[in-house]
């Protein structure tokens, strides 16, 4: 998952230090033929650079492959020139990451340091070791963190789909896998019936298709997109109540609330076979809740169940995000209470 925050952080310092670098070469040098030549490249390069940033989504994996070939180029000319220039190697290196498998990354890395290397003891009157084992360092902890940062970032991704997939295609092909069986079980004796239950499922299976669509693009769901949260909620199928005088949520506490109720009332139909589910949304002065209760089976909630409880994990990392809590009672043969509890 792209970490738009830290992106944006390395291009800001990306042309932050290459700022510094051209204001130190204009005051420390005279402005002879060397100097106008790279004063020329650290204009091109950051044209080149900004290009690419905006251009980002249009040039696609081959396009930014040349761009970053274009852009070290550029740089590496440009330290040639002023080895001042080597400050940018940083946020170069981030790039570098971000396009690169791990073996080009080091050997991309390779590159860079020994460009900064060779600045570092062009700029110094004397040489010391520190002029060589500072930009290793430097180089190996930024691979690790940034390494670390973009694995953290995948696993956050695979989590956020497989609670999506869980909250939306599986439920709602277990919807229509039910609406099917109902219309094969009627299809001799009421064929009328047998159609409207087909009928629904085509329903079904559209919205499922526009919510997958929604969640691989990192959108809300799309009855949010239809309509406010309480009509969401009262299209779940479930008795619905309101309580308390509404206000504005963020977009985030109402996507967090109609999953944790999408997830309850799928689970109280497809597990409990409840015969009655109810859904309560109450605007409290400090917090929102949501409340869902069925009069299911329930279940015994310190015995493991194989196979089962992804669901209830799923809600709670959700809540959890928006600094709230969710908490559940139930026993066996006395329903489940579902009850979220989001700070506002």
């Amino acid at each position: 998952m792209e970490r738009v925050w830290l992106n944006r952080a390395m291009h800001l310092g990306f042309f932050l230090l290459l700022a510094a670098s051209a204001a130190r070469l204009v005051v420390r040098h005279e402005m002879d033929l060397r100097t106008v030549v790279a004063l020329a490249d650290t204009v091109l390069l950051a044209l080149v650079y900004g290009g690419g940033v905006l251009l980002w989504d249009r040039l696609g994996r081959r396009g930014r492959l040349a761009w970053l070939a274009v852009v070290l180029g550029c740089w590496l000319v440009l330290v040639e020139l002023a080895p001042s220039f080597a400050w940018c190697a940083i946020p170069l290196l981030y790039v570098c990451l971000r396009l690169l498998s791990l073996r080009m990354t080091l050997a991309a890395a390779t590159v860079l340091t020994v460009a900064v290397i060779v600045a570092q003891i062009s700029l110094s009157d004397r040489f010391d070791p520190s002029l060589v084992l500072a930009p290793i360092a430097v180089a190996a902890m930024t691979i690790v963190i940034f390494w670390e940062l973009r694995k953290a970032g995948v696993m956050q991704e695979r989590e956020r789909l497989s609670r999506e997939i869980h909250d939306t295609l599986a439920q709602g092909l277990t919807s229509q896998r039910m609406l099917l069986q109902a219309a094969d079980r009627a299809w001799e004796s009421d064929p009328e019936q047998a159609r409207a239950y087909v009928r629904t499922a085509i329903e079904a299976a559209g919205e499922n298709l526009d919510e997958a669509r929604r969640f691989v693009r990192d959108l809300g769901p799309a009855p949010l997109a239809r309509a406010p949260l309480a009509d969401a909620l009262r299209g779940l199928g479930a008795q619905f109540r309101l309580e308390g005088e509404e206000f504005p949520l963020d977009d985030r506490t109402q996507a967090v609330l109609l999953r944790v109720a999408q997830g309850a009332v799928a689970n109280a139909r497809e597990h409990a076979r409840a015969g009655r589910v109810i859904v309560t949304l109450s605007y409290l002065d400090d917090e929102v809740t949501l409340d869902v209760y069925d009069d299911g089976a329930g279940f015994d909630q310190a015995v493991a169940r194989p196979g089962r409880g992804y669901g209830l994990r799923a809600m709670r990392d959700r809540v959890a995000e928006v600094g709230g809590t969710l908490t559940v009672e139930s026993a066996p043969g006395e329903g489940t209470a579902v009850a979220a509890r989001i700070p506002v």
